[in-house]
């Protein structure tokens, strides 16, 4: 179960209003991984860490994007930075998804979306045309003192890494 202080689910698409700014606080969370242990955002302080919210293990785009990160895993980390992506997925398709994409990172399991919508990754969107509410594709780049450096929202799978490295300073 996730821990976040002062989130309420709001499912009605009022999620989406939350966007997360430079210098913001970086919400707190435990979450389990693939493996049912409990990672925290506070483990990760004195460094930074990348952290990208998806909507389904296993799925195209979160394929592209998985694999993107691990692929840029190394200039990720010469940039003192670990990464970590959250879904909704439970642990076990996590595990699933870790093993047949080879992927050396921590997946995180945010099944009541408390994560999701502290982090405003979860709200209205427009998918193929339609308004539907679900995970915004998101990422955050929060700094070693627990502010968010950069926030990213609504991204395109494909190529966003690139964008994420570049706008560290890595090249």
């Amino acid at each position: 179960m996730a821990s976040v202080a002062d989130v309420t689910d709001t499912p009605s698409g009022d999620a989406d209003k939350v966007r997360l700014q430079p210098g913001d606080p970086a919400p707190d969370f435990t979450l389990p991984d693939a493996d049912g242990n409990k990672v925290s955002l506070s483990s990760y302080r004195g460094k930074r860490l990348v952290v990208y919210f998806y909507p389904a293990a296993s799925t195209p785009g979160c394929t592209v994007e998985a694999c993107d990160f691990r692929d840029n895993l190394r200039p990720l980390q010469a940039a003192n930075a670990d990464v970590v992506g959250i879904s909704p997925d439970p642990p076990d398709k996590l595990l699933k998804f870790r093993k047949q994409q080879a992927l050396t990172f921590p997946l995180l399991s945010d099944p009541q979306r408390e994560v999701l919508v502290a982090y405003g990754a979860w709200g209205e969107k427009n998918s193929y045309g339609k308004k539907t509410v679900g995970v915004i594709r998101s990422t955050f780049v929060v700094g070693p003192d627990g502010r968010i450096e950069q926030a990213f929202y609504g991204v395109r799978a494909a190529g966003h890494v690139v964008k994420v490295l570049m706008t560290m300073g890595v090249t």
